[in-house]
């Protein structure tokens, strides 16, 4: 793998290709890069530390002890991972660079440099030297980055054909905004542990407890792992591959992917399940119809006005039937009259009765009742018509909701996934004018405008009521006194701030667990939320994502049917093969209809999702099931078990 690049994502790509998926990888950088980041990294550190102090000090010193246990991301875990990294600095990527670094015989080849013309040109110098390299490209600009990634794409196609040479050599074009977006989203929603996330539908990844004798296990769609018999092991480690077996003390390690009956077997081991998870709070307004044309008529005006329309339709229907039986006219010329005398353009009953003087006396006064009303009705459908257009408030007694603040380009975003999930959600902006205003407002949700560090911002959007606030505008220092006035409000409120920089992101999360340890905090910059996309890129598109599992990490992947003798015209439980790889849902929608595979991002352990809708993926698929090779499937799969599926030659060591 080569990564090309010249921020931090570049170093935190490579980090998680050596330390997920023990790759090697060569790090391309500009020469500069190595003198000029750890002065930044100091400089962040160092105004991280000062703010922190002055902000946090008095809940820092009511933690007594409070150095907190968390790390600042990265796949980092206690033993030393598969891969490694060579670094190779150069001023440009060049030819000459690219022959440097082996791009002739890499597989993959990301360009993260943060200028969308300079990743172009690299593209098409790297397409050049080596048609079949799967390519990756971080470009800001989505519509040219579409026409980029089929023009690539054709050209791979051209120089290999068709078939698996074409799709290894497939173009990816990922920007930030996309691939942070997801995970700040379920990061808000459930936290830290990893989850498989489409249309509205979100499965995570839990770690369960050993069970006690007579305990009946909890349900589950699957079992992904058996943990280490010591307990010690965390789902949050990474490093190599394997399927299970002892280490030198005897003690058993993790087993991925068992059977029904090792699961059975098992005493004194916590599990790995893929469960599903759904937001159980109020909901708001949906964005779209399935209301109908008469609600939605009603909905131009008040309660109060409605009934006084409808009351005076009753007098003037009983008006009507009243001149019926005193003048025994039909009863359609009997409302006519009345009509006539309600607008008073009839002629005077001077010759009539008593009865028909007094009914045209009436209608009269109906009439002048009439006026007001009607122009009561007017003004409030205008009114109506243009609060439509208008921001919505938060409407009283929202409770259970995520705090968004921020609507730029990941605002909104982020935005777009939450009510994708059904999460009710609550927005801040400070600037009018911001891009995702117009999608709060197509979407229907309220939006709170004012500048959240002022007194009372924060308290219109019901924070003391909300589920989880998300900070993700473009200042650090903004979302930071968010979350600390936040947590003064709420203590146990759910924090998911984005920053920046990598290093005081760290500095925040283990000062912020410090002062609250009971309160689940997220502080992640954007380069560590879009380097797993970008790896998992990197591994081909059939990748989704990785969950570590202790020392070890299980792939998820989506795949067709067609071609992979191990799955077609096999059933569910036949496909299984326990250690390697486990079929996990299936595509109903036709080939032409398919939408986006789903995406392994991060949530938490007591975090609440989107429930289920109406997509194509079934997830509880019976083991009966007959695999045609028209499916396509996503299933999980030890890194060998997935290189043995897509018929590659594993590059891992054998001491991997």
């Amino acid at each position: 793998m080569v990564v090309c690049g010249d921020d931090g994502l570049a170093h935190r790509l490579a980090d998680e290709l050596r330390g997920v998926y023990g790759e090697q990888v060569t790090l391309v950088v500009p020469p500069s890069e190595r003198t000029v980041r750890p002065p930044v990294v100091g400089r962040a550190r160092a105004v991280s530390a000062a703010l922190l102090d002055r902000v946090v000090n008095a809940a820092v010193n009511r933690a007594a002890g409070g150095a907190g246990g968390g790390t600042g991301g990265g796949p980092g875990g206690g033993s030393e991972p598969a891969g490694s990294v060579r670094v190779l600095e150069t001023p440009e990527a060049t030819e000459e660079a690219f022959t440097d670094a082996g791009v002739e015989r890499a597989a993959a080849l990301a360009l993260v440099y943060d200028d969308d013309e300079t990743n172009i040109r690299a593209a098409l110098t790297a397409r050049r030297l080596n048609p079949r390299l799967r390519l990756v490209l971080r470009l800001y600009n989505r519509r040219l980055g579409q026409h980029i990634e089929e023009l690539l794409d054709q050209a791979a196609t051209l120089a290999t054909g068709t078939g698996d040479a074409a799709l290894d050599a497939s173009t990816t074009v990922l920007s930030d905004a996309d691939t942070a977006a997801p995970a700040l989203a379920a990061s808000a929603v459930a936290g830290t542990t990893k989850v498989v996330q489409t249309d509205g539908l979100l499965l995570r990844a839990v770690e369960r407890p050993p069970l006690r004798p007579g305990q009946a296990p909890p349900s589950g769609l699957a079992t992904l792992a058996l943990l280490s018999t010591t307990g010690n092991g965390s789902a949050g480690a990474s490093g190599s591959d394997g399927s299970g077996g002892s280490d030198g003390n005897g003690e058993q390690g993790p087993l991925l992917l068992p059977d029904a009956a090792a699961v059975q077997g098992a005493r004194g081991r916590g599990t790995v399940v893929l469960e599903q998870v759904s937001y159980a709070g109020p909901s708001l307004p949906s964005s779209r119809g399935g209301r109908g044309v008469v609600p939605a008529f009603a909905s131009l005006f008040s309660r109060r006005l409605r009934w006084s329309l409808a009351g005076l339709v009753g007098c003037v229907a009983a008006l009507a039937i009243a001149l019926t039986v005193v003048t025994g006219e039909h009863p359609l010329y009997a409302t006519y009259m009345t009509l006539l005398d309600l607008f008073a353009i009839n002629e005077p009953a001077l010759h009539q009765g008593l009865a028909r003087q007094i009914l045209q006396l009436l209608s009269g006064l109906m009439g002048l009742l009439l006026l007001p009303v009607l122009l009561a009705a007017v003004l409030e459908a205008l009114g109506t018509f243009r609060s439509a257009s208008a921001l919505r408030k938060p409407p009283r007694g929202l409770g259970g909701h995520v705090v968004l603040l921020g609507l730029g380009k990941i605002g909104t975003r982020v935005l777009t996934r939450l009510r994708e999930l059904h999460i009710p959600v609550v927005c801040v902006e400070a600037d009018p004018e911001a891009r995702g205003l117009a999608t709060a407002r197509r979407l229907r949700v309220p939006v709170v405008l004012g500048d959240v560090t002022q007194e009372g911002v924060l308290e219109a959007a019901k924070i003391h009521r909300a589920h989880a606030l998300l900070a993700v505008t473009s200042a650090d220092t903004t979302n930071l006194e968010a979350a600390l006035y936040a947590r003064s409000v709420r203590p146990d409120l759910r924090v998911v701030l984005r920053l920046y920089d990598d290093d005081f992101a760290t500095a925040v999360y283990r000062t912020l667990r410090a002062a609250h340890p009971y309160a689940s905090t997220r502080s992640r910059s954007v380069t560590h939320l879009a380097a797993p996309a970008f790896a998992g890129a990197m591994m081909g598109r059939q990748i989704l994502g990785a969950i570590p599992v202790e020392r070890r990490v299980l792939l998820f992947a989506a795949m067709d049917v067609a071609g992979h003798p191990q799955l077609e015209d096999k059933t569910v439980g036949q496909a299984f093969r326990a250690g390697a790889w486990r079929v996990l849902a299936l595509d109903r929608t036709g080939r032409d209809e398919r939408r986006d595979e789903p995406a392994v991002e991060e949530a938490d352990e007591d975090g609440r999702a989107g429930g289920a809708s109406a997509s194509g993926w079934v997830w509880e698929l019976p083991d009966d099931y007959v695999l045609q090779k028209e499916d396509r499937v996503v299933l999980a799969a030890t890194r060998r078990g997935l290189a043995e599926l897509l018929g590659r030659r594993s590059r891992e060591r054998a001491g991997a």
